[in-house]
């Protein structure tokens, strides 16, 4: 669950997952913010966990990247999911390797008016502060949705959030993504995020699915 951080609402795109051609609207403000800072080496950071409902819309967005095979790094999974545990890890690597822009794609919680809504905007997001997690801030760009209400009981809002309504984001998210960013052929072998497990879960990462 993200926060924005250091973000004006002049600077950001709101949109309802429900709104015609909300993929093109999407994918414009992504090119124009990856123009804006130069892409040298973009990765998409897809943030979330598949063991909650609400909190897998990262994760999703990431196996549908995968599956379109674009021509962008796919780190977040529902197979390798980033989440609380491996964040700080993962955000060392992607430093390490220089990958910029960082896109950082996860869900948020917000008022009734905004559940459905896809944000995209310049700057950072805060992972977990939806549910009062303390983690690195990410991203150079950032992608969010709101898939329910925040105020009360977020754990449990969570788990009771619509799988329609985030697989349906996720949809939105993934094809304006994947507009921004071709199809990239040969496929790719698995997820980056693969060569930072163990040893034995490594090696099965690269069987056929």
């Amino acid at each position: 669950m993200a926060y924005p951080l250091g973000t004006s609402d002049s600077d950001v795109l709101r949109i309802s997952v429900h709104q015609p051609g909300a993929e093109q609207q999407v994918a414009a403000r992504l090119a124009a913010l990856c123009q804006g800072l130069g892409c040298s080496r973009p990765a998409v950071l897809c943030i979330g966990t598949d063991r909650s409902t609400g909190d897998a819309l990262g994760p999703l967005v990431g196996t549908l990247l995968q599956e379109y095979r674009v021509g962008v790094e796919v780190w977040g999974t529902l197979q390798h999911p980033v989440h609380a545990t491996n964040l700080p890890r993962v955000i060392e690597q992607l430093r390490a390797l220089g990958l910029h822009p960082v896109i950082a794609v996860d869900a948020c919680l917000g008022t009734q008016e905004q559940v459905g809504s896809i944000v995209v905007g310049k700057g950072r997001i805060r992972p977990g502060a939806g549910v009062n997690k303390v983690l690195p801030e990410v991203g150079d760009i950032h992608v969010t949705g709101t898939v329910n209400v925040a105020g009360h009981m977020e754990y449990m809002v969570l788990q009771n959030t619509r799988l329609w309504l985030v697989f349906k984001m996720a949809l939105v998210m993934a094809t304006a993504l994947a507009l921004v960013f071709p199809r990239d052929l040969p496929p790719r072998a698995s997820s980056p995020l693969a060569s930072l497990l163990p040893a034995p879960l490594q090696a099965s990462s690269l069987q056929p699915q």
